[in-house]
């Protein structure tokens, strides 16, 4: 009778469809995944960082790199203007 053992699942040979037999149509996967390097990539905290790294570096779009740089130059502009942070020690009288 099973008491201590969960019940299986019923499988069945269902197709959908509009299924044109290629690969499988269950399968939910992002549409960059090939493009990636980042992508189920091991090796722990540093491996997915210097992965990161390697992928942001060797990217052939300068535009994407500029853009996240003048976001991250604004974002902390931001940032020190919020805590009050004074500037003028940047600058010579």
């Amino acid at each position: 009778m099973g008491i201590f053992k969960p019940r299986k699942n019923k499988k069945f040979s269902y197709t959908p469809r509009h299924y044109k037999g290629e690969g499988n149509p269950f399968e939910i996967k992002h549409k960059f995944d090939a493009y990636r390097k980042t992508v189920d990539s091991g090796g722990g905290l540093k491996g997915k960082i210097n992965t990161a790294w390697d992928d942001y570096k060797n990217n052939s779009n300068t535009t994407a790199n500029k853009r996240v740089l003048i976001i991250i130059l604004v974002l902390v502009l931001i940032f020190l203007f919020i805590i009050d942070f004074d500037l003028s020690i940047f600058f010579k009288r």
